[in-house]
């Protein structure tokens, strides 16, 4: 429910998907409406303990269909997509960075600093409005979230 990012169309989407993934046995990891070229675009990622596979997806698909329908919630039509935050999340939510702490990032700048824009490091300290990476070198980098165009798990090291 990021903001810019389909904010009011995702939280009231975040109500209705939330009980379903929860009798389904699984967790809102985020949920984004987004306009692509001429079209619109939910997309409800979904987590779980040991992962998500298809069949999670499609079982959700499926157990919102009809309440997105009834409840209608989006003016506009869109092409629904289900899946999981796969390798290399993104963190986007509060409770993102705080699971993840300690754990190795990427972040891309939206300007460059010093010349660049990709760092690595450990996600050391985050807040509402900041995070502190534990640089390579050991030099710690200060963050504002607004600065960045993504922190995602750097799931390769």
């Amino acid at each position: 429910m990021s903001k810019g990012k389909g904010g009011n169309v995702s939280a009231a989407v975040w109500q209705i998907a939330e009980p379903i993934a929860s009798e389904l046995g699984v967790s809102l990891w985020d949920i984004r409406f987004l306009k692509e070229g001429a079209d619109w675009f939910l997309r409800i990622i979904l987590d779980k303990e040991g992962g998500v596979g298809i069949d999670d997806c499609e079982a959700f698909s499926r157990a919102i269909d009809k309440p997105l329908d009834e409840l209608d919630p989006i003016e506009q039509s869109y092409c629904l997509e289900v899946s999981s935050p796969g390798l290399e999340r993104e963190l986007t939510r509060p409770e993102h960075f705080e699971r993840f702490k300690g754990s190795p990032v990427k972040v891309r700048l939206i300007r460059p600093v010093d010349g660049a824009r990709d760092f690595k490091g450990i996600l050391e300290e985050c807040d509402k409005n900041r995070i502190t990476l534990r640089l390579e070198n050991g030099g710690a980098m200060d963050l504002d979230k607004k600065e960045t165009s993504y922190i995602k798990l750097d799931d390769f090291e």
